[in-house]
Order: C-alpha cells, then sequence, then structure tokens
C-alpha cells in the first residue's frame, strides 16, 4: 500500500521494516454526526433551544480512523455505507479529504446511512440515533484480513472473525467497549481480553465490568486479562499498566476548557496506539494520547475536532513562548515531543472545519 498524499508526517518512519500494509485496520459503524454545542438546556416538549455552534461529519468509527489518519497512521476501515446523501458525503470525506483506506468498506442501494444527532450542555452530551443493521457483517466485507500492525476492535458478546484471524497473523487487538444499556456488565466480555494487545475502557466501563469501585482496583483486575491495561478518567488524566515493560503510570489530564466531549475517547485511543507503534515509553504515550484528546474537547466533537501533526507542532511552539508557572512543567512533560515537531512540515494535517461543504471547498 502506498501512503497517503495527505499523510505529510511519518511518526513511524523510524521504526518501519518494510513499506507494506496498513498501521490501523478497523471496522464498525460510520454514523453521519450532526453536532450542536453551548446548548443551555436540552429541549422539552413543546419548545426550541437555540445552539452557539454546529458541525458535521462521520462518526461512529470514523472518528478513530480519522484521528488516526491524521496522526500519520496506514489506515483502512470496513464498514458500510449507503446510496443516500449522507453515505456520499461520509464515504468522499473519509476517502478524498481524510486519506483513509476503504478498499474492504462497501455501498449498499436502498440501506439508509446510520444518522446520529449530538447535543452538548455543560460538558456533557445527549445523542439521538437512527439506523438499520449493515447488510453484510465486517468479516463479510473484510474477508481475508490484509496485513496490518493493529486493529482496533469493540468488544461486545463475541469476537468478531476478522479481528481472530487478524491476531492469528500477527496484529496486535488494541479494544475499547462501549456503556451497557442493560447494565449486565457481564464479566464474561473480560475473556474476549486474551486475544487482545491492549484494552481502554473509561473508568465508569472499567469499574463495573470489574465490579470494582475505584479506577487503579479496575486497572489492575484488567491487567490480569491483558499485556496492556489503560483507564481513561476525563479531567482526571490516565492510568496505565504495561505487563510486557511492567510500567506502571499516571499521567494527568491537561487543564483546558471544554467545548464538546464528543470522540475525546476515540482520538484518545487513536494516539495511544500511534505511541504503542512508535515503541514510545507507556508514559510518553499516556501523555500524547492526553494531549491529542484535550486539544480535541476544544473544538466542535467527533472527527472534526481530531488534531492533526500540524495542531501537535502548533501547541508545542505556543507553549514554548510561554515558559513561566505550570506551563514550564508541561513542557517538561511532553519533552520527547521537541525532536518530533522539529520534522513536522508547516502544512502539516490539521483539524478540519467542514460541515456540508460543496465539492471545491473540500481540501
Amino acid at each position: 500500500m502506498t501512503p497517503s498524499p495527505l499523510t505529510r508526517f511519518d511518526p513511524l518512519s523510524s521504526v518501519r521494516s518494510d513499506g507494506g500494509g496498513f498501521d490501523l485496520l478497523l471496522s464498525g459503524t460510520v454514523f453521519f454526526d450532526l453536532i450542536f454545542t453551548g446548548l443551555p438546556r436540552l429541549p422539552q416538549g413543546g419548545t426550541e433551544v437555540w445552539s452557539e455552534g454546529m458541525g458535521s461529519c462521520p462518526g461512529g468509527v470514523a472518528n478513530v480512523a480519522i484521528a488516526a489518519s491524521r496522526l500519520g497512521l496506514r489506515t483502512s476501515v470496513a464498514a458500510a455505507f449507503g446510496d443516500d446523501s449522507y453515505g456520499d458525503f461520509c464515504w468522499e470525506t473519509l476517502a478524498e479529504q481524510e486519506g483513509v483506506d476503504l478498499s474492504h468498506s462497501r455501498r449498499y442501494d436502498g440501506w439508509h446511512s446510520p444518522v446520529t444527532v449530538s447535543m452538548s450542555v455543560e460538558r456533557d452530551r445527549s445523542m439521538l440515533t437512527h439506523g438499520h443493521p449493515p447488510p453484510q457483517s465486517a468479516s463479510e466485507m473484510i474477508g481475508t484480513p490484509p496485513q496490518a500492525r493493529a486493529a482496533f476492535v469493540s468488544l461486545d458478546c463475541h469476537m468478531q472473525d476478522w479481528a481472530r484471524q487478524a491476531q492469528a497473523g500477527g496484529t496486535k487487538l488494541f479494544a475499547d467497549t462501549g456503556w451497557d444499556p442493560t447494565g449486565a456488565w457481564s464479566s464474561e466480555l473480560l475473556s474476549q481480553l486474551e486475544l487482545c494487545h491492549a484494552f481502554l475502557p473509561n473508568a465508569p466501563e472499567a469499574m463495573a465490568y470489574t465490579r470494582t469501585d475505584d479506577p487503579w482496583a479496575a486497572l489492575y483486575a484488567i491487567a490480569d486479562h491483558v499485556p496492556i491495561a489503560v483507564v481513561t478518567a476525563g479531567a482526571h488524566g490516565a492510568l496505565a499498566v504495561d505487563s510486557l515493560t511492567g510500567e506502571e503510570e499516571w499521567v494527568p489530564a491537561l487543564p483546558v476548557t471544554a467545548v464538546d466531549p464528543t470522540g475525546a475517547g476515540d482520538v484518545f485511543a487513536a494516539a495511544f496506539i500511534t505511541g504503542t507503534l512508535a515503541k514510545w515509553s507507556l508514559a510518553d504515550r499516556l501523555g500524547f494520547a492526553n494531549l491529542a484528546a484535550s486539544l480535541a474537547v476544544q473544538h466542535v466533537g467527533g472527527s472534526l475536532a481530531a488534531p492533526g501533526w500540524g495542531d501537535i507542532a502548533d501547541w508545542w511552539h505556543q507553549a514554548q513562548e510561554r515558559t513561566t508557572g505550570g506551563n514550564a512543567q508541561w513542557l517538561r512533560r511532553y519533552a520527547f515531543l521537541a525532536e518530533l515537531v522539529r520534522e513536522v512540515p508547516a502544512q502539516a494535517v490539521r483539524r478540519t472545519t467542514a460541515t456540508i461543504a460543496r465539492r471545491s471547498d473540500v481540501r
């Protein structure tokens, strides 16, 4: 596979042994996301509420795919796309604007693309979604998985066949999980981690599945099942154990004013995978993932807010101009970025601000 021309900085250049294959393979549902931010309250029956901001973008698994592609990973997605305008927009944005490979994705006649409306109120969000099961499973779309350094999977009742095949072929599986609306939080889900390289739940999910009441206790329980256990704790940062190296770390989150948390966990995952494939230390992987997520939550969320290396370099250079107080500590924490950002070109990929753009507006 030839790297996308949109990828102008490659954080894995020093560790690549060949130019073949993907860095990241993932499957799931791509939603057309319509995101409203700055709402004073959620609308009540018979009322209308105006928002301060709005954005539209591919969502769902596209959040991780776009975040990874902007960070330089050669990324491929297997997903179903409808033959409607929503499907057109999501397909073109992923393939043409973001440089994501869609050779294992499919368009389906007469199938309605899933749509989500996300509403952000007081740093939290509510979502309204419409969709139908895809005509084919991810395993049917993918067939024999292509060569990939990593794959991102969402754990549910069973591990997908394509993921099992990929893992058997040497692909490292990174997993997360979603909120369980049934409230069962079956601990049997953790048995699937035997095939995974890393598991990255948030603190409420981790505590629910491990039947613990503390993020650290949940982390240690998860570490019994998987080589790399990570628990994200929002504004409190992230904690992790790497049983392969013996590292154990907690890295605080950067103090920022959050505009919209939509997709922040997906950005964190993409950045953590990037750092892992680049063979960074556990502390640097957590720090980089925290930084990427903090840059994301300051903008309208989802894939729109995912930072590229241009945004990372901008943050570093701006931080260097303010070397007093707490900012000096952040510069020490992120000193590992100094050499990297020297190689980032001025026109490196940055986050997008597009909503429903005309084709001529998509760059």
